[in-house]
């Protein structure tokens, strides 16, 4: 079988997408504090080895072939692949693994500096088999919301180039589920140890997530022509809304920020992505300058409504997946089946058909990641000690520290250590008085 030039861009565009993931663990690690910066980064690192095997074993079946309920695709249809030995439908399989890889790396971002990296990793596998799954085979694979699916033949197909339902509203509202189900991070909103402790990394994986995500949107590409529209939309939208995002900050009285600029170019690049292939480049500004605008708006929200996403996965991946989608149904270009966005002449089937969508995939996410937490929350549980969260992740569950500096590496501090022999304690911490206190009784 002669490869193609289709073949290699899709292979390309799977490394970029894989390499997505990389630079997610660069965003998240930096906007963490020192002392667990490599626990979030182990939590994307990880993604990929789970989802990875599960893709392999039954994931890619659940996502598209013959559909049950059309809800999921059967999952021993082809276990292990075998059955696309010696076809080309690997690259396929392998372009779509890196989706829902980079999806369930997503959530971690909101339960950051108190997870159990344990129940992490066996949150891992279950999610991406009960909720992406079946999200991917309700729009792409041919169910429920798809052209002929119950829901999709009445109230219209729903629009998602590249997976603002499937990826970041489905990982949008995981993220908002678990960080519910965890509580706050000690000192959340008063402890300025909170503060991001490596900016420079922040904007390395914001790059990063930049560079990979020409192919994520582009991938898929039908032609040189729809290429071309999605490589300029992506590259045009996050740029609008980088600067949506600074004026904004601007217009509430504070400075440009580095991690604004880099929150803003992550807001718009999930805005586009359901929308990269069916708007103008015109309309590609307008949403990622509004994505921009509102998702500076909404990651204050968390401190007014009280619960902890630790690094802003609700307020950009939520707000921004949504915006994208609905915004398709007033911007979307003329499409084969006849439907178009309200400003281009369309009526309001396109709007609805994506309004139905949001509202069903939010539903859905949100119900069974419910489910899949709290089983967890009960059994294995979610949240470290709290002694383990004030000595910081890198430690506690990983027997690491991200810098060495002389002094134990312990953040911004970098507070004098105690040796207990087996790990680095902050001196003054409970779990290091408790070992002082077990030393001094035993002498």
């Amino acid at each position: 079988m002669e490869l193609t030039s289709g073949h290699v861009w899709t292979m390309v565009c799977a490394g970029l997408v894989l390499l997505m993931t990389p630079g997610l663990a660069f965003f998240y690690g930096g906007l963490t504090r020192a002392k667990a910066s490599l626990n979030m980064m182990m939590m994307s690192f990880v993604s990929i080895g789970l989802v990875a095997v599960v893709w392999v074993l039954w994931g890619y079946n659940m996502s598209g072939g013959e559909g049950t309920l059309q809800l999921f695709g059967n999952p021993f249809s082809d276990l292990g692949l075998y059955g696309s030995l010696g076809t080309e439908d690997l690259i396929g399989i392998g372009f779509g693994a890196t989706f829902a890889i980079i999806t369930v790396a997503l959530i971690s971002g909101a339960i950051a500096d108190r997870a159990k990296f344990s129940t992490w990793v066996v949150f891992v596998p279950i999610w991406v088999t009960a909720v992406y799954c079946p999200l991917a085979f309700m729009v792409w694979g041919g169910g429920l919301l798809s052209a002929d699916g119950a829901i999709g033949s009445a109230v219209g197909e729903a629009i998602d180039f590249a997976g603002g339902l499937v990826v970041h509203i489905s990982a949008g509202v995981a993220a908002l589920v678990l960080a519910l189900l965890l509580g706050k991070r000690q000192g959340f909103g008063v402890d300025p140890g909170h503060r991001p402790h490596n900016i420079p990394f922040v904007m390395l994986g914001a790059a990063l997530l930049w560079f990979g995500w020409f192919g994520f949107n582009g991938g898929a590409a039908g032609d040189a022509t729809e290429a071309g529209l999605i490589w300029v939309n992506t590259l045009a939208a996050p740029a609008a809304a980088m600067l949506g995002w600074l004026l904004t900050e601007r217009i509430r009285g504070k400075r440009a920020t580095s991690i604004g600029s880099a929150s803003g170019i992550v807001a718009g690049l999930v805005a586009i992505t359901p929308a990269c292939a069916y708007v103008d480049p015109v309309g590609a500004l307008i949403i990622g300058f509004l994505s921009g605008a509102a998702c500076a708006l909404a990651v204050g929200l968390k401190y007014k409504l009280g619960f902890d996403d630790s690094l802003d996965v609700v307020g950009l991946h939520l707000v921004a997946g949504i915006l994208g989608t609905v915004m398709i149904g007033l911007l979307g270009l003329p499409m084969a089946d006849g439907r178009a966005g309200l400003f281009y002449g369309g009526d309001v089937s396109l709007l609805l058909a994506q309004v139905v969508a949001v509202v069903i995939a939010v539903v859905y996410a949100a119900v069974v990641t419910f489910v899949i937490g709290i089983a967890l929350k009960y059994t294995m549980g979610w949240r470290v000690t709290a002694e383990e969260e004030e000595l910081g992740l890198d430690q506690s569950l990983h027997s690491e520290i991200a810098y060495e500096f002389g002094g134990g590496g312990m953040g911004t501090s970098y507070a004098e250590t105690v040796d207990t022999g087996e790990q680095l304690l902050v001196a003054g911490s409970p779990a290091a008085e408790r070992s002082s206190e077990a030393e001094s009784a035993r002498v």
